[in-house]
C-alpha cells in the first residue's frame, strides 16, 4: 500500500479521443437561433405585443465567447441543429441488432485508447462506460462495446452527469485495488447535442459531442515506455437543483410532454458559478494536501470544461499568480462543454509533454453536485 491508502502501481496507459466528422462555429449556431427567433416573433406578435408570451430574444457569436469561452463545438448531426425549423439534431433510429451509435462512438475511442497503451481486447477484463446521458436504460452500452470488441469479463454503465469519467475511472481504481479486474477499460461517449435545446439563447451553445476512453491497469502488465501512475481519488457529492435534467419514461405516466418544458438541460448559471468555484477549488487544494503535496507542487490541472470564467476562477484560487495555459489547459473553445469528457480531453491533448516525475489532477464538476478527481504522476515502466 502506498503512504496514502492506495495499492502502488495502478496507471493509466493511454486514453483515446474520438471527434465527430462535423464541427459548428458560434457563428453558424447563432445565425440558427435569431432565425428561429425572429420567425417566432413575427408568427406571435400580437400576443407578445399584449404580454401573454415573451418574446425569443436574439445572441451573438461575440455574447456566447466572452459568457463561455465557447467557439465551436463538434457534433454527431449539423444539418438538423442549423435549420430554424428543426432545431435539433437528426439521429436515425438503427435496428436493435446494429451497433446503436452511443456504442459507436464509445467504440471507436476504445479502439484508440487500446492502441495507445499497447494493449489488445484480450488484455482487458472489464469495461465502464460513464456518461450524462445514456441512449437507453438496457441492456448496457458498455455489454454491447465489451462485446463488440470481444472481451471476456464484464461490463456495466454508470451515471453521475459531468463527474461521470472521473467517478468512471475511481470504479477502475476500486476493481483493480479489490483483485476483480486486472485491466479496465473505462469509456465515455458524450452524446450531448440530443439534449440541448436550441432554441433556448442561454444554453443551445453549450454542449458538444465526442468520446474518450482510458485503460487503467497495474503498472507491471503495463506495455508502454511511460504512464500516469493513480496517487489517489477523491469524489465528493452534494445535492443541488441548480443543474437538472427531467427527461424521463416516467413521463408517460404523468401524461405530460417528455420533451417539454424544463425536460431537457437546464441550469441556473450563476448560482453554480457561486457555489461550484468555492466548492472545486477547496476539494482539489484538500486532495493535493492530503497526498503530502501544495497545489504549486502540481505541474498541470486536466479541469473540467465547461465554462473558462470557472476555469480561470479554480485556477487563480489553486495557482494564484502563476496561472498560465500550459498550466491548465483549455480546450472548451474547440469541443464547447462535452459534459464528464472534457477533463480528459484536455489530459489526452496535454500530457505528453510532460517529463517522467512530473504530477497532475483530473478534476471534473457538474450536477448533483458531484466532484470527482485523480492524482496523478508520470512514471517509466
Amino acid at each position: 500500500m502506498s503512504e496514502y491508502g492506495l495499492p502502488k502501481g495502478i496507471v493509466i496507459s493511454g486514453t483515446g479521443l474520438w471527434i465527430p466528422p462535423e464541427s459548428i462555429s458560434n457563428e453558424e449556431l447563432v445565425a440558427a437561433l435569431n432565425a428561429h427567433a425572429e420567425k417566432f416573433n413575427r408568427e406571435h406578435a400580437d400576443a407578445i405585443e399584449s404580454g401573454e408570451v415573451q418574446a425569443k430574444p436574439y445572441s451573438s457569436a461575440e455574447f456566447i465567447e466572452k459568457a463561455s469561452g465557447i467557439k465551436s463545438r463538434y457534433v454527431i448531426s449539423k444539418e438538423g441543429i442549423l435549420d430554424p425549423e428543426r432545431m435539433r439534431p437528426y439521429l436515425p433510429e438503427r435496428a436493435d441488432d446494429e451497433l446503436c451509435l452511443q456504442a459507436e462512438m464509445g467504440l471507436n475511442a476504445a479502439r484508440l485508447a487500446l492502441e495507445k497503451a499497447n494493449k489488445k481486447p484480450e488484455d482487458i477484463d472489464a469495461v465502464i462506460v460513464g456518461a450524462s446521458y445514456l441512449q437507453r436504460s438496457y441492456p448496457a452500452i458498455a455489454i454491447e462495446i465489451q462485446g463488440a470488441l470481444g472481451i471476456d469479463g464484464f461490463a456495466f454503465d454508470m451515471e453521475v452527469a459531468c463527474s461521470s469519467a472521473t467517478f468512471a475511472l475511481q470504479r477502475a481504481v476500486d476493481a483493480i485495488s479489490s483483485g476483480s479486474a486486472k485491466s479496465v477499460l473505462v469509456i465515455n461517449p458524450e452524446l450531448a447535442s440530443p439534449q440541448v435545446d436550441y432554441t433556448d439563447r442561454d444554453s443551445h451553445f453549450i454542449f458538444g459531442d465526442v468520446a474518450v476512453a482510458s485503460v487503467v491497469e497495474r503498472r507491471e502488465t503495463a506495455n508502454t515506455d511511460t504512464a500516469w501512475e493513480i496517487l489517489g481519488t477523491k469524489a465528493k457529492t452534494l445535492f443541488s437543483n441548480n443543474i437538472r435534467s427531467n427527461f424521463s419514461y416516467t413521463a408517460r405516466a404523468a401524461d405530460v410532454d417528455p420533451f417539454g418544458p424544463g425536460k431537457l438541460f437546464r441550469q441556473n448559471g450563476r448560482k453554480v458559478f457561486k457555489e461550484v468555484c468555492p466548492m472545486a477549488a477547496a476539494h482539489l487544494e484538500s486532495q493535493v494536501q492530503e497526498l503530502g503535496m501544495a497545489p504549486s507542487e502540481i505541474n498541470r490541472w486536466w479541469l473540467h470544461q465547461a465554462n473558462i470564467n470557472m476555469n480561470q476562477l479554480i485556477a487563480k484560487k489553486l495557482m494564484g499568480n502563476d496561472v498560465t495555459p500550459e498550466r491548465a489547459p483549455v480546450v472548451l473553445d474547440e469541443f464547447a462543454n462535452t459534459a464528464c469528457a472534457g477533463s480528459i480531453i484536455a489530459f489526452n491533448r496535454h500530457n505528453d509533454d510532460l517529463p517522467v516525475g512530473s504530477r497532475g489532477v483530473i478534476c471534473s464538476f457538474g450536477a448533483g453536485y458531484s466532484i470527482g478527481s485523480l492524482a496523478l504522476e508520470k512514471v517509466t515502466i
